[in-house]
């Protein structure tokens, strides 16, 4: 048997999420492999953050009236999966947009939010990233390992049927890792 490409497995694992979420807006692909896997990895991205917020019983529509800087987080946790999930797309020539990208699981999320707001979360949820990208302090380089374990593991739950445990397995996973970024956000310094 021919070993896929990553591509391949990431238009596969947006086939298995969108089937758990039937009322999401399906986008046909359009045969473009650089596209096509655009709009996977953010869907995927902006399924797998919507999943950990309801798993940790949060509410986005009340934070973005008591404590809108929250949704920055969840758009920073998005696009951190985004990165990650795009990461292995590398060796096949392919390097999605990070920018263009946050805009489009910024709609995604917070589609309730007027454009400037949702400008806003975007942009602050972009500084977090970079914030994430370059901190040293101990928890912070494990919890960056953490995800990119997790959102391998998720690919591999997706895509492969003799992986050891499913996708929905991984959700508290992903509800844990956002919990920490939360937290990490919400010190007062």
């Amino acid at each position: 048997m021919q070993e896929k490409f990553y591509s391949e497995r990431l238009l596969e694992l947006y086939d298995v999420c969108h089937a758990e979420m039937p009322e999401a807006q399906t986008t046909e692909f359009i045969g473009d492999v650089e596209q096509d896997t655009f709009v996977a990895a953010t869907f995927i991205a902006s399924y797998l953050t919507l999943k950990a917020v309801q798993h940790l019983g949060r509410s986005p529509s009340d934070e973005r009236i008591d404590n809108f800087d929250m949704l920055s987080v969840y758009q920073a946790f998005a696009t951190l999966v985004f990165v990650i999930l795009t990461l292995p797309l590398k060796s096949e020539d392919i390097e999605p947009d990070v920018v263009q990208a946050a805009a489009v699981i910024g709609r995604a999320l917070f589609d309730e939010l007027s454009d400037e707001a949702c400008v806003e979360c975007i942009e602050s949820g972009l500084r977090k990233v970079q914030l994430l990208g370059k901190a040293e302090q101990d928890y912070l380089v494990q919890f960056r390992e953490d995800m990119d374990k997790a959102v391998i593991a998720f690919v591999i739950a997706g895509t492969d049927e003799n992986a050891p445990f499913t996708t929905a397995d991984l959700i508290p996973v992903f509800g844990a890792l956002l919990n920490i970024l939360c937290e990490t956000f919400s010190r007062d310094d």
